[in-house]
């Protein structure tokens, strides 16, 4: 579970502050499959990145599995995101140089795993996006669809709890976004909590919450009727 209590952000000083969040509440269970809209400027990609410890708020506190995220030190704040976030992007952010299989490989080699197990554990995770026959080819030979299951299995390869998708079909056509929404849907099935940060009504409809930011409060936060 994570909990924000009274999250504020706040960019620059004296003069030049840029508040960006107001007074966020939030709870989010384990195994949930939210998405956050808003309006460009809304403040739902700063959201995200607080979740994602990729920066930290103003004020106010952010617990993960009870444990308060503003206390912990960097190194383990690395670590903690390493072992319990996945992170999807819009851009994919592949490195252009390394194939299919060792852009899938790379969160690992910062976990310290061994050669052989990242390799077995990269094909496994390409194997269940549906690209065992891509894993040789560079990143400028895949279509974007398949740059965007790479991108996927890179966040599953380290096992997350928590997959954080920012726009994930923002560069990709309908059709290749239908797809890429099914396997979400699928790895929520299988127990991921799945978060997608999106402006697109059919994306959210995916998901069974949506929570809506309007210049940096949240506006709207309802589940579907089961």
């Amino acid at each position: 579970m994570m909990k924000l209590s009274e999250i504020t952000k706040v960019y620059g000083n004296g003069v030049l502050q840029v508040p960006v969040l107001h007074d966020i509440n939030l709870t989010i269970e384990d195994g949930e499959f939210v998405s956050i809209m808003g309006p460009s400027g809304s403040g739902k990609s700063t959201l995200m990145n607080i979740i994602g410890f990729l920066d930290y708020p103003t004020s106010g506190t952010f617990e993960l599995k009870g444990e308060k995220i503003g206390l912990v030190k960097e190194k383990k704040l690395a670590r903690l995101r390493n072992e319990h976030i996945g992170f999807v992007f819009q851009q994919f952010f592949l490195l252009p140089r390394l194939n299919a299989l060792k852009n899938v490989e790379s969160p690992l080699i910062y976990a310290g795993i061994s050669k052989r197990e990242r390799s077995e554990r990269a094909k496994q995770m390409l194997e269940k996006v549906g690209l065992e026959d891509r894993m040789k080819h560079l990143p400028n030979q895949l279509s974007g669809g398949q740059k965007q299951r790479v991108a996927i299995a890179r966040a599953l390869v380290n096992h997350p709890s928590i997959i954080l998708a920012d726009e994930p079909t923002g560069a990709l056509d309908s059709k290749t976004s239908e797809q890429i929404m099914q396997l979400l849907v699928q790895l929520n099935k299988e127990g991921k909590t799945v978060i997608i940060v999106t402006h697109e009504e059919e994306v959210a409809a995916y998901t069974n919450r949506i929570i809506t930011l309007k210049d940096g409060r949240i506006t709207d936060d309802r589940r579907k009727k089961s």
